[in-house]
């Protein structure tokens, strides 16, 4: 059996709009029909409802495009611990329990511990702060998560001069997730970023989105979302944070060393060695669209790189 990985697959291979609207028009009338009452009591709902969320003024990172709608977002997914179909994720993240939720942060750290979610949190104003991102994983996004620069903790653990790259590592437990069941890649997930990668302020811990809590399909309950950069670099459910001198081994690089760099940046002119990244579909756009290098934005990043050969660093 073939598992293709990220970006996935390509925009000719994705289901067809019509028919992956039509379904996700079944599913939405059938969840309003069972679950109304409590829906309708959400904030999920209340910020659906809310133009002014959609409208609202942008931050010094966000895009004023259009938000995706809450229904895409967390319907169609990669996350293999709970399955490589697109829906997958939606269907079978129910088994997750997030709560209570422990972080592991080892490594080159002057204050190195282990800490409980809600400890790790204390003093990130999460809520207050909206990040309208674009997301590229062979689709495209704008998601408004809610969250708080990587930087914030990094300062928090002081790491020593020898911390250059920061390794995130996900949740390992097949009975919760049942796509571990299955070997398809080198559990548990782990990712890596440069350390002046992480110190950036597009790099975020999210724990929201829409103004709700992560769910579990989205990688509740802290992920980390680093928007210049394809999705799959983005790992989910954390429970360790280490900060080491060498630079990590990373899941899909192992997996694939010649399909995925440890960078990964986005980048149009780099194409994936069976497709191409020059275009990329949004959800809920009938046309494709040009790729834009780094995601659209080389102005905040690109400084990063500079120097370094982005074909042989990819």
């Amino acid at each position: 059996m073939l598992i293709k990985g990220p970006p996935d697959i390509r925009s000719s291979e994705i289901t067809p709009e019509s028919l992956y609207r039509s379904r996700r028009r079944f599913l939405k009338s059938a969840a309003l029909t069972v679950g109304g009452v409590a829906l309708a009591s959400s904030r999920v709902f209340a910020r659906l409802q809310d133009p002014t969320f959609k409208r609202g003024k942008p931050g010094p990172y966000d895009t004023t495009e259009d938000l995706t709608e809450y229904e895409d977002i967390t319907t169609y997914n990669n996350f293999y611990e709970f399955g490589t179909g697109k829906e997958d994720p939606h269907e079978n993240a129910g088994t997750l329990k997030t709560s209570p939720w422990t972080v592991k942060v080892e490594g080159e750290v002057k204050k190195p511990g282990s800490f409980a979610l809600e400890d790790l949190l204390k003093g990130q104003t999460m809520e207050d702060r909206i990040y309208r991102l674009r997301c590229v994983e062979g689709w495209s996004m704008v998601i408004p998560w809610f969250g708080f620069p990587i930087a914030n903790l990094i300062k928090r653990f002081e790491p020593t001069s020898r911390a250059k790259y920061v390794e995130f590592v996900t949740l390992l437990d097949p009975k919760q997730m049942p796509g571990q069941r299955v070997k398809v890649l080198d559990w548990p997930y782990t990712e890596g970023l440069r350390m002046d990668e992480a110190m950036h302020p597009l790099a975020i811990f999210a724990t929201g989105l829409y103004g709700a809590p992560l769910p579990n399909q989205n990688g509740a309950p802290l992920r980390i979302v680093v928007p210049w950069k394809y999705g799959f670099k983005s790992a989910k459910s954390i429970v360790a944070i280490r900060f080491v001198e060498r630079q990590p081994e990373t899941t899909w690089h192992l997996a694939a060393p010649d399909e995925y760099g440890f960078y990964s940046n986005v980048n149009p002119s780099v194409d994936h060695p069976r497709w191409s990244q020059k275009t990329e579909r949004r959800i809920g756009d009938f046309f494709k669209r040009k790729t834009e290098m780094f995601n659209g934005y080389a102005d905040q990043v690109g400084s990063l790189y500079a120097g370094m050969d982005l074909r042989k660093n990819f």
